[in-house]
C-alpha cells in the first residue's frame, strides 16, 4: 500500500461533501474510492429503530460503485450544504491502523452555531490507498 497521509485523506473525505461543483464532487469520488467502493450508513437510532419495527432485519444503506456514491454524496450535499444550513467538519484527527483510517465528523449548524449531529466514519483502504469499505455511523 502505498504511503497515505491519513489526515489529508479524511480532509479530501470531509471536503467532498462540502463541494459544490458537481464535477470536481464526480472527480473527488473516483479519486477516494475504488470502482467498487462501498459506503455503508448505520442510520441515526430512531431511523433504524423504526425500519427493525417494520420487521427489516437491517437498516443499514448502502451505495456501491463510483455513480451510486456520487449520487449519495451530491444528496446529502443538496440537503444539508447546498441551503447553507450545514457544514461538515472533522471534529478530532485521524487514527490509523493497517489498512483502517478513523475519525470522527460532525455537522455544524450555521444559523444555531453548534454541532447539531455527527458521527464516527471507518474507512478500510486498498492497495492503492483507496477506500473500499466507508462504515458510517450516525450519532
Amino acid at each position: 500500500m502505498p504511503a497515505v497521509d491519513a489526515q489529508d485523506l479524511i480532509e479530501r473525505y470531509i471536503g467532498v461533501w462540502n463541494e459544490p461543483d458537481p464535477e470536481i464532487r464526480r472527480k473527488t469520488v473516483h479519486e477516494l474510492w475504488a470502482e467498487d467502493g462501498l459506503h455503508a450508513l448505520r442510520p441515526p437510532q430512531e431511523m433504524h429503530d423504526t425500519a427493525v419495527g417494520l420487521g427489516f432485519t437491517s437498516a443499514v444503506l448502502e451505495a456501491r460503485g463510483h455513480e451510486e456514491l456520487h449520487a449519495r454524496v451530491t444528496r446529502a450535499y443538496d440537503e444539508f450544504i447546498a441551503p447553507g444550513t450545514y457544514v461538515f467538519r472533522i471534529q478530532e484527527p485521524a487514527q490509523r491502523l493497517r489498512d483502517v483510517v478513523t475519525f470522527r465528523w460532525e455537522a455544524f449548524h450555521n444559523e444555531e452555531g453548534q454541532a447539531t449531529g455527527g458521527g464516527r466514519e471507518f474507512l478500510v483502504l486498498d492497495e492503492d490507498g483507496r477506500i473500499t469499505a466507508d462504515y458510517q455511523f450516525v450519532d
